[in-house]
């Protein structure tokens, strides 16, 4: 598998399973149906930990453009594939919303309440506020970037032997995913904490241009928030690693 189909499958696992996530607990008539924040954040945990679990021997996992710009401007990843990878993350992410669409087609047409139905897809503030709004999502987004920066696999080096080391494989994901649900828990109530432009780009693509019924507006008029917020959280997360 070469780095951009990583990329690309990375980040629609992680959409297919957080989208899913968000309709299991809001659609009407489905058995997860009202099961709340705690299972959200967890949710979107796990989302990232299959998510990275997969894409991490191909690419590294980025499946986040807010992550591929802070590598690149910490100068741990080349810019010259910066926009190939932001492509097949935003592509991946559409792709997994509209699997997990098809997946909740029937519990959508049951659900009448368009800003429940746009919550599955996408972000949105629960008091909206443009400042404090991007703050949470620059917040959130540093505090990702920053700790991914620092986090490097556990190994097992024997000094008798060349090159060899023994890596926690997929388990390297899970600290990704757990550190995905503490910023869900604490820092994600006020805007949902897309924390991550693919993930709330593509999917609002997909709400827009799907035959959903009672759907109404894909609020485009908040869309640049989950968008620049996390590229400027990212961004200070990288100068920041640099300057320490």
């Amino acid at each position: 598998m070469n780095e951009l189909t990583a990329e690309f499958i990375g980040t629609a696992l992680l959409l297919l399973i957080g989208v899913g996530v968000n309709a299991n607990s809001s659609l009407h008539k489905t058995y997860g149906q009202g099961a709340g924040w705690v299972l959200i954040s967890f949710g979107w945990g796990f989302a990232v930990f299959v998510g990275v679990m997969v894409a991490a021997p191909y690419s590294g996992a980025h499946i986040n453009p807010a992550v591929t710009l802070g590598l690149a401007l910490a100068g741990k990843f080349a810019w010259v594939k910066v926009l190939g990878f932001i492509a097949a993350q935003v592509a991946g992410a559409f792709t997994g919303a509209v699997f997990a669409w098809v997946l909740y087609l029937s519990h959508y047409n049951e659900t009448r309440d368009a800003n429940t139905i746009l919550g599955t897809f996408s972000t949105s503030p629960a008091i909206p506020n443009t400042l404090r709004n991007l703050y949470s999502e620059v917040l959130g987004t540093f505090v990702l970037v920053f700790a991914v920066l620092y986090m490097s696999g556990a190994s097992l080096v024997a000094d008798n032997l060349q090159n060899v080391k023994i890596g926690l494989g997929s388990i390297g994901a899970l600290p990704v995913a757990l550190l995905v649900v503490a910023i869900g828990m604490s820092l994600g109530g006020t805007t949902g904490y897309a924390i991550n432009p693919a993930r709330d780009f593509g999917p609002r693509i997909a709400h827009s241009i799907l035959p959903i019924n009672h759907k109404g507006s894909s609020n485009w008029s908040y869309a640049w928030i989950p968008i620049l917020g996390p590229i400027i959280g990212g961004a200070i997360a990288a100068l920041l690693y640099g300057i320490l």
